[in-house]
């Protein structure tokens, strides 16, 4: 039977079929009872073509294993994740056509990919590439019945990608946009900015989670191997913790979540008092406010870490901050903001200056046999430097 969903569109029906209690084909309709009949009829037809379809080899299919993957992922991950996965999906069936999978082979997994890094870029294949092949190994462990063959996607080679530094917006324009805000609006970026917090972690914030007192905040991640929720406390500076406070006596719903819902929310699916679960288009907004060029929530986490790193703070201390297990997962994201890991400095400290009167010079070897070398000594000295004798070098 569908059901009312709520898009950035406004509520639809959406249609969803199951077989044997898995979820095997779901599509969108429009509003209004014609539309409801519309997505009704298309589960009744979708349904039968599944009942008399039959899979030769006894196999799962191809739609089985997405759909089964689909509805794990979409508890797993975060939505943004999920919605990734799922166009993977839709994009590699539209080209393939292929509903058996021991049919899918390396070969076709190559062509797809190649399309994907024709049609749109090496970036994007990869991503491909990584998202189906997880996908496979997914239905391989929880799937009866799946082909116990290699990997077709993890048998592609990655492309070739050129990847660019990650806009970080400058400081200046993120004060810009805080100028334009108010109220809830104005201390959710602050918290952002201060915290270098994840979207849902600045979400999810409870007011039990904010120590007034000792200047810091709690935060909570599902961003762990076993998908558990971890939390970490990270310090909260003056500034924030005015805002807070001041939020905290003026907002219009008494309840446990710092951040919740208002009554002049544009969105028609949001619940006053709840916390927030998506801010679409808040953020674009307010940098055209603003008149700034426009960047996102996790835009201000990379603004944090990029302000830790140019003041000087070591890798350890912005790994602490963002809350990375693995400090490797820290390098990659400096340097997908464009930075180099922390050796890079201390190489530029030795090397910055040589060529600009701070020059040692290296002594010439000479040949015995030369007649310059019995009558005359070249301008690049043969005595070692007073320094170099002092270190023996």
């Amino acid at each position: 039977m569908p059901t009312r969903y709520p898009t950035k569109d406004g509520v639809k029906w959406r249609a969803v079929v199951k077989i044997n209690g898995a979820r095997v084909a779901t599509k969108m309709f429009g509003t209004g009872q014609e539309e409801k009949r519309a997505a009704i009829q298309w589960e009744n037809e979708t349904r039968k073509q599944f009942l008399l379809k039959e899979t030769p080899t006894g196999l799962p299919d191809s739609l089985q294993w997405a759909s089964k993957y689909l509805e794990y992922a979409e508890q797993k991950y975060a939505r943004q994740t999920f919605k990734e996965k799922h166009a993977v999906f839709k994009l590699f069936f539209k080209f393939t056509q292929e509903t058996r999978l021991d049919r899918v082979t390396p070969n076709m997994a190559m062509d797809y990919l190649k399309e994907q890094n024709k049609a749109r870029s090496g970036n994007a294949a990869n991503k491909d590439r990584k998202n189906l092949a997880a996908a496979w190994e997914w239905g391989r462990k929880f799937i009866d019945g799946f082909p116990s063959l290699q990997n077709p996607f993890l048998a592609v080679p990655q492309f070739k990608a050129d990847k660019t530094p990650r806009y970080v917006p400058a400081e200046a324009d993120f004060w810009k946009v805080v100028g334009v805000a108010t109220g809830q609006d104005r201390a959710m970026l602050l918290a952002f900015f201060f915290l270098g917090a994840r979207r849902g972690e600045v979400f999810r914030l409870r007011w039990e989670d904010v120590d007034f007192l000792a200047h810091r905040v709690r935060l909570g991640t599902h961003k762990t191997r076993n998908g558990d929720m971890r939390y970490d406390w990270v310090p909260m500076p003056e500034t924030l913790r005015d805002a807070l406070q001041d939020w905290q006596k003026k907002r219009p719903f008494k309840t446990e979540w710092v951040f919740s819902c208002l009554d002049d929310s544009p969105s028609q699916h949001h619940n006053p008092g709840e916390r927030y679960r998506a801010r679409g288009r808040f953020m674009k907004k307010m940098c055209e406010r603003a008149g700034v060029k426009p960047f996102g929530f996790h835009a201000l986490r990379h603004l944090h870490a990029s302000l830790l790193y140019n003041e000087g703070a070591e890798l350890s201390v912005v790994q602490r901050q963002l809350r990375h297990t693995n400090p490797n997962t820290t390098a990659r994201y400096l340097r997908s903001l464009g930075y180099e890991e922390e050796h890079s400095q201390k190489v530029l400290a030795v090397l910055e200056g040589r060529g600009r009167g701070k020059v040692i010079p290296f002594p010439q070897k000479q040949n015995p046999q030369s007649s310059s070398s019995r009558g005359s000594v070249h301008s690049v000295g043969t005595q070692l430097p007073t320094e170099l004798k002092a270190t023996g070098a």
